[in-house]
């Protein structure tokens, strides 16, 4: 879903190609406690860093886990949310707060969920 996607950028209505390419735990690249995602964005590259803390929080909150397949589509969300309203990815790298990263997580979750259907 948001692994392999093309956005509109606000700016350009050019269509963005944005394909996943590698998840990596920061800890042993960068020493950051997160979990960095790389995005080819047009071909050129763009990760995006999911704090840890934010599993913990998610597991808290919901007794859920947030696996790997899942902080991919969580990133994606968050790169195909920045084309379409604007923001742009001017930059090679954005770190996403635990709060940011888990309104991603309820994007993701809303979008492959169908709405409930209230019933009188």
């Amino acid at each position: 879903m948001f692994t392999d996607f093309t956005a509109t950028d606000r700016w350009t209505k050019k269509p963005v190609h944005c394909r996943y390419q590698v998840l990596i735990v920061a800890i042993a690249t960068r020493h950051a406690d997160a979990v960095d995602i790389k995005f080819l964005v047009d071909g050129r590259p763009v990760w995006v860093a999911l704090p840890h803390p934010a599993w913990v929080e998610y597991k808290k909150r919901t007794g859920k886990l947030i696996t790997d397949p899942l902080a991919k589509e969580i990133a994606g969300h968050f790169l195909k949310t920045a084309l379409e309203s604007g923001e742009g990815l001017g930059r090679e790298m954005y770190s996403l707060t635990i709060d940011e990263t888990l309104k991603h997580l309820e994007g993701v979750v809303a979008e492959v969920e169908p709405p409930v259907a209230v019933t009188r």
